[in-house]
């Protein structure tokens, strides 16, 4: 937005706009959408099913009715077409995930002002060790994810590609994906242990288990088993600082043999760092949530896999929404 456009009315609307978020985080942790599923219900039955006060009930539906996620006819509650798609359980589009990290975030983005004045993150480690803290942000990203590999997969070249090193791949998305659209493609997907269950459950859902593996490992810290002739590294580097997304590019690359295909995924910064808006915000989140996490700008990304020993450095012509990018190198032999 230029400076010009702004107006107090927007400011204000800008400066209470979690008040909608809000509205939608609650109704989603109470399961709401999920628990009218396709009747039509009334505020009672939906205070008696939750079980909830009426006052309060009553209130957060209007409010969602007035968000037009719900349809309010002779008292009755519906959910819209796009709430029966995305925000009830049983539908395999479901967002509730991704909503639920969210919600997650809002304590520590609350504590902006204290970020900026130490550098240090106002959320601690402890909470993202609670199950449904971490169920919550290993599935969102497998929301986000779904909504994005199938444009990826295609277009990513992996032709001639024998096995893909998904690294830090949290849910697997990617890999599988990738595996789909390549049929002579084998995958490893390497994360925390805690992450297995997620990884190993999804690839079975989408029944690659004979050609998508886990493995278990720290990406900083840990070593990586097997030879690559590509490796995928989507949106882990922004959770760390400069020298150590450096030495995650190193790993990777060392991993590979020669010839093989780096491609990293990220929320790309322009070069002057003020924009895009979403990777702009984004690197606040890393600032908050982190200790040296931020988004980084296609010149960085493209520099840190030059030094890595990449050639034949260039950003894929794929646009996908957050203003993500995709770079690619490959390792000379």
């Amino acid at each position: 937005m230029n400076s010009e456009e702004w107006n107090p009315g927007k400011l204000l609307g800008l400066s209470g706009g979690y008040w909608n978020a809000c509205t939608l985080h609650g109704a989603v942790k109470l399961g709401v959408f999920t628990l009218i599923g396709r009747e039509r219900l009334s505020a009672e039955q939906v205070a008696a099913r939750l079980p909830g006060d009426l006052r309060g009930v009553t209130m957060l539906l209007n409010a969602l009715a007035a968000l037009h996620l719900l349809r309010k006819e002779d008292e009755r509650y519906a959910n819209s077409d796009f709430s029966t798609a995305f925000l009830g359980k049983e539908s395999p589009q479901y967002l509730g995930h991704i909503i639920m990290h969210h919600h997650h975030l809002v304590e520590p983005w609350s504590k902006l002002d204290q970020g900026v004045l130490t550098g240090k993150p106002t959320r601690s480690r402890q909470s993202f060790d609670k199950p449904e803290v971490r169920e919550a942000f290993l599935m969102g990203m497998f929301n986000i994810a779904m909504g994005q590999a199938p444009l990826i997969s295609t277009a990513v070249d992996l032709s001639g590609r024998r096995h893909l090193l998904d690294l830090g791949g949290g849910p697997g998305t990617y890999a599988i994906h990738f595996c789909l659209k390549n049929p002579q493609l084998r995958a490893t997907v390497y994360d925390l242990p805690t992450t297995r269950p997620f990884a190993e459950s999804t690839i079975l859902r989408f029944g690659v288990s004979e050609r998508a593996t886990f493995q278990e490992g720290d990406y900083l810290e840990g070593t990586i088993a097997g030879r690559y002739d590509a490796v995928w590294l989507s949106q882990i580097l922004h959770g760390e600082g400069p020298e150590e997304a450096q030495q995650v590019i190193h790993k990777a690359a060392a991993a590979l043999e020669p010839g093989g295909l780096i491609l990293v995924h990220e929320f790309l910064l322009n070069d002057n760092l003020d924009g895009p808006l979403f990777p702009a915000l984004f690197s606040l989140n890393m600032l908050v949530n982190t200790e040296t996490g931020q988004s980084y700008s296609e010149g960085q990304i493209k520099d840190m896999l030059a030094r890595a020993g990449a050639r034949d450095i260039r950003r894929l012509p794929v646009q996908t929404p957050n203003d993500s990018g995709i770079i690619q190198g490959t390792i000379p032999g």
